[in-house]
């Protein structure tokens, strides 16, 4: 079912073009009969009439406008359609133009009914408001009407086209569900654990007859099983300063759909919270849906997401023994210490700080960007002291190629790590 918006339009009235005319013809007639042309005054007489008829003209109409669908998400390169159009309650036509942010190729092409379809192209992800410039004439033509503010017609969420890499995970003990991700635990699997006598209660199908034969005993083969995790993706979405810090926040998006669509391939349960100025979260599933789910989280469209307030992430957001991943150039404290939560209530938390350089302008003197660098390293270490690993991405390497030094954590019990 497509959804359609109809928004009704608060005009803003002046005087129109033909009766600011009336109005100068009227006052030079009138200035000229006053000088001893008093013939001017028939000439006038009708213009007048017609700029006192501004009472009993008919009401100004009011405007309403359209768009089919109201939001439409397409990720990068692809094309979004949708249908945009004007209406009064009276019948008067209205002139309509749309334009967009900048970045997006924008085709608009009226049918014969006025309405305009529009086409949609965006090399880059983002969000694409459609803005809908509106002229109306009313009172018999004397007033113009326009758009009193900003009149958001459509929304066009463009999502980020992440690289189909294997993202790896924090090496840690996972839940005990069935997956893909193989352990060194014995249980139900495909992969080759090992040779063991037999005890009673063993399925006779894991009888290893060969060996059986050759040592005359049963024996059977075990096998390494395979488990599932909950990954839960943090995003940093707090104000940055200009310069490297808001290029960072290219890689954050793209990281966090990368995690996330690498996850849910593997059979695995994700979701993201995003914190910052409009906090919200989405719940951990498994599907293609909640893929989708997600990129609308992190990008803020739809409404299948939760809000929430505060600075820390919602309990509810993250379930026990999750993995987190969170993306950020740490430059905010509440992040940090958003994280350092999260850590202390057992989880396995690694942050992946994706500011490339110093977030200054200009870098006068070398001594300074050493001091920065200095400063970054000595709050990695404490940071993975208290129990938060963190791994640097650059513009040089990849995700995968990040996440692979990520070291083995195992999994501590919640509140084990907050009473030492």
């Amino acid at each position: 079912m497509i959804e359609a918006r109809h928004t009704d339009v608060e005009m803003r009235w002046r005087a129109s073009a033909l009766a600011l005319s009336l109005a100068t013809c009227v006052a030079v007639a009138l200035g000229a009969a006053l000088l001893g042309r008093w013939q001017l005054t028939v000439f006038a007489a009708p213009l007048l009439g017609a700029l006192m008829s501004l009472p009993w003209q008919r009401p100004v109409p009011n405007v309403q406008v359209h768009a089919e669908p109201a939001l439409v998400r397409c990720f990068e390169g692809e094309e979004a359609h949708l249908v945009v159009w004007a209406t009064t309650d009276d019948g008067t036509p209205v002139d309509l133009t749309i334009t967009t942010a900048a970045g997006a190729q924008l085709e608009a092409t009226r049918d014969a009914a006025g309405r305009i379809e529009i086409a949609l192209t965006a090399p880059r992800w983002g969000r694409y408001p459609l803005v809908a410039g509106l002229r109306v004439a009313g009172r018999g033509g004397l007033l113009t009407g326009t758009a009193a503010g900003h009149v958001a017609a459509a929304d066009v969420f463009v999502f980020p086209v992440a690289p189909a890499r294997a993202t790896a995970l924090p090496r840690t003990e996972l839940l005990d569900r069935l997956g893909t991700h193989l352990t060194r635990h014995v249980g139900r699997g495909v992969e080759y654990g090992g040779i063991r006598s037999y005890v009673p209660g063993d399925q006779l199908r894991t009888v290893n007859w060969p060996v059986s034969a050759r040592r005359g005993s049963l024996h059977v083969t075990e096998r390494l099983s395979e488990r599932a995790a909950d990954v839960v993706v943090v995003v940093d979405t707090y104000d940055q300063p200009p310069g490297p810090a808001t290029e960072a926040t290219e890689r954050t998006v793209r990281g966090a759909v990368q995690v996330v669509q690498s996850a849910l391939r593997n059979g695995d349960r994700a979701g993201v919270v995003a914190l910052g100025g409009s906090p919200r979260w989405l719940g951990a599933d498994i599907g293609r849906r909640q893929f989708y789910r997600v990129l609308d989280a992190v990008l803020g469209a739809g409404d299948e997401h939760e809000t929430t307030t505060g600075t820390l992430a919602p309990r509810p957001a993250v379930p026990p023994g999750a993995v987190v991943v969170a993306f950020s150039t740490l430059l905010d404290t509440d992040f940090a210490l958003a994280l350092i939560d999260l850590c202390r209530r057992g989880h396995v938390v690694v942050a992946v700080d994706v500011l490339d350089g110093a977030p200054f302008a200009d870098l006068a003197d070398p001594l300074v960007g050493r001091m920065w660098s200095m400063q970054r390293s000595f709050m990695y270490r404490d940071m993975r002291t208290i129990g938060v690993d963190v791994v640097v991405w650059s513009e040089a390497g990849t995700l995968d190629q990040v996440m692979g030094l990520v070291p083995r954590r195992r999994r501590t019990r919640p509140g084990a790590r907050a009473g030492r």
